[in-house]
Parts: C-alpha cells; structure tokens; sequence
C-alpha cells in the first residue's frame, strides 16, 4: 500500500511553474516556445539533432550537465533531460502602452518595440524564471524613469538619445540574466487632446512666423535690387553726361581754336563782322516769336553799329586777359575824310 503510494507520487508530472502576469500576449509566449518545463520539450531518445541558432540545455539527475550546440548528439535515455530549448535569435518584444510624467509634468502615452537575444543559454534558463516578461516590465520602469528626465519638447526631439539611454540601463539590469537588449524603438508618443492642440496652435504660429520673415525679406531684398539699379543708373547717366560735357567742351575748344587762327589770317576780321551781322539779323528775325513783349535797341535799323559795338567788346575782353595781342579793328560805319585814318 505504501509502495504503490510511493509509485503514484513518483509518476504525478512535475507541475509548471505559472507566472502571476494575466497579460494575454506573455500567454502566448510562454505556450509558443520551449522556455517553460512543459510536455512540448524534445524528447531523449539517445540521439537528438539541434538544429541551427538553437541551445538545448541538458540536466542528469537533476542538475545541469551541457550546453547543445546545433548538430548530431548522443544522450543517455533516463539520465540525460533535456530541461530547456532556447532559440538564439533576435526576437523582437511589444512593449505595451503605458503612461509616463515627463519633467514638465505633462502625462503621455507612449509603447515601443524591445529587440532582445539570448547570449547565454544557461543564465537564461536558471538566472531568471521568465525573461520575456521581465525584460518587458525592465523596459517599461526604465522607459518611464528616463521619460521623466526631460520635457515633452525634449521627448519628441531626442527620440534617438532616449532610446540609447534606455538600451544601456536595460543591459546593466540583465547582465545576470544571460539576454542582451539588441535595441529599443519608441513607437509612437500620444501627448493628452489638451496638449496636442497647444502644440498644434504653437506649430501653426511658427509657420507663420517662418513666412512672415520669408516675405519681408524677400521684399527687403527687392528693395535693396531696385535701389541698387537706380543707383547704377545714375551712375551711369552722370558718366554719360560728363562725358557728353567733355565731348562739347572739347569740340568747342577746336571750335574757338579753329575760329582764332581763322581770324589771324587774311580777311578774318571781315569774315567775323559778317558772322555777327548775319547772327544778328537771324536773333533779329526770331525776336517776336516767343514772347508778346518786345524791346527793340534804339538802333535796330543799323546793323553796322551793333557789329562795330559786338568788336568793340571782344577787343576790351582779349585786352584784359591777353595784353600785347594785335586788336580787330572795326570798320566804321560813318564815312571818313580823304586820307584820314579810322580811329
């Protein structure tokens, strides 16, 4: 009676150690891999074949024995258990939403996606009952500390830096644990309705802001392109103008020039008087055309006069400035004595 008792005691399976975390997703994990001592583990049937980026963990009597390494093993049946069958793969984890105070104390919602691997298949299997759930509850309580480290601007600028700050503070906490934290990608930041509608406003007055300055410098440089063009337009009118003056300073120069040496040769002096007498009779002509008012020298009927008081004058002025130069003596007007000299 004992001994059957013994014998029942003997054959009850072992049971499975269950995790107290109601998560439906860790469910799943746990029933889909071979982490757990369940009856889904391989069997020892004297050889096994491991297959490639797997770690089969092997316990005799109880207590660990090897490390499977993928290929052909030999096992000894009732001795040797295989105890645990790890993948070393990437595999990536789903960190559910969770709420977080940012230093500003403004209350979000953010999730992300924690890439892990298993680096050491024995600290794995006996450093930490369940690896998936602890590393999803590590990142969440680090999440939520370094979250708490900025401001909500902050948060959504250095996204990067967040996620490397995390990274290391999950590697130093699972060091013992024989998995390794590959990354951690935030996925998505929902600040409240009340906060996403300042920064909405806030975003919409920085574009406006942006095209405000855009248009007023645009027209301050219109200004300063057509004040520059009118600028070098004047400039170039006045250099056009000097050197138009100079160009009728010049001609005029050769003009007089020509008209002096003119006038020392034989018969210039006749040739002036005919000049001015045919310049006077023209301004003479062109007197009463631009104005209803006319004033008339007493002795308009004489040209001889005016052309004689025209020389009169040229003689003083080349007096004044050249003294010692031959005089143009003017014929006089009145008649003159049989052997008299003009005077």
């Amino acid at each position: 009676m004992k001994l059957a008792r013994m014998s029942t005691l003997v054959a009850r399976p072992r049971p499975i150690a269950k995790s107290t975390c109601s998560n439906p997703y860790f469910s799943q994990l746990r029933s889909s891999s071979y982490y757990t001592r369940s009856s889904s583990l391989p069997r020892n049937y004297g050889a096994r074949i491991v297959p490639q980026q797997s770690a089969w963990l092997i316990e005799r009597f109880g207590k660990f024995n090897r490390v499977l390494a993928p290929g052909l093993h030999f096992l000894i049946p009732f001795v040797d258990k295989i105890a645990y069958v790890h993948s070393l793969k990437e595999e990536a984890l789903s960190i559910p939403d969770q709420q977080a105070i940012t230093l500003d104390n403004v209350t979000i919602t953010i999730d992300g996606v924690l890439y892990i691997k298993v680096i050491d298949p024995e600290k794995a299997s006996y450093g930490i009952a369940n690896y998936y759930f602890s590393m999803t509850q590590l990142a969440q309580t680090t999440m939520r500390s370094e979250l708490g480290k900025l401001t909500l601007d902050k948060t959504f600028a250095e996204r990067e830096c967040l996620n490397l700050n995390i990274v290391r503070a999950i590697n130093h906490a699972s060091e013992a644990w024989g998995v390794q934290c590959m990354r951690y990608e935030i996925r998505d930041i929902k600040p409240p309705a009340s906060v996403k509608h300042a920064m909405d406003l806030q975003a919409e007055a920085e574009r406006k802001k942006r095209a405000t300055i855009l248009d007023s410098e645009g027209s301050q440089q219109a200004e300063i392109n057509i004040a520059d063009g009118q600028r070098q337009a004047l400039m170039l009118q006045a250099q056009g103008e000097a050197a138009a003056i100079l160009t009728r300073a010049q001609a005029t120069a050769q003009g007089i020039e020509s008209l002096a040496n003119a006038i020392k040769q034989s018969g210039g002096t006749q040739a002036v008087s005919l000049r001015i007498a045919e310049q006077y009779v023209q301004a003479f002509g062109q007197i009463a055309k631009q104005s209803t008012t006319v004033l008339l020298p007493s002795n308009a009927s004489d040209p001889a006069s005016f052309v004689a008081q025209a020389m009169s004058i040229y003689n003083s002025v080349l007096k004044t400035s050249q003294p010692g130069v031959d005089f143009i003596q003017p014929r006089s007007t009145s008649s003159t004595e049989p052997g008299a000299s003009p005077s």
